[in-house]
């Protein structure tokens, strides 16, 4: 993540079984949420600030807000495309696809 409001690659793809570390290196706050939809039905939600919803996480933004320096993790154990978005930046396009193969 950097000043851009953009999350650095945007898109990667990896293998199911991979844990993906996000790392805010940026001087404002940062959300990693998953969008509840545009996720395979079958894998576990992610957010950071642990929320099992969109919604939860959206009514909670400063709970998962990630600080400088700060880092989240999400293991990926089911193939499919996984997209998801920086509450606070989402106007600005910060979003981010995760594909699982």
């Amino acid at each position: 993540m950097n000043e851009d409001f953009a999350f650095d690659p945007k898109r990667l793809t990896v293998s199911a079984g991979t844990t993906v570390r996000w790392v805010n290196d940026s001087d404002v706050g940062h959300t990693v949420t998953a969008y509840g939809d545009r996720i395979p039905t079958e894998a576990a939600y992610f957010a950071s600030g642990g929320f099992e919803s969109e919604r939860a996480a959206r009514n909670d933004v400063s709970g998962g807000l990630l600080a400088t320096g700060d880092t989240y993790e999400h293991t990926f154990d089911i193939t499919g495309t996984y997209e998801y978005v920086c509450i606070p930046h989402e106007s600005s396009g910060m979003t981010g696809t995760v594909t699982v193969e």
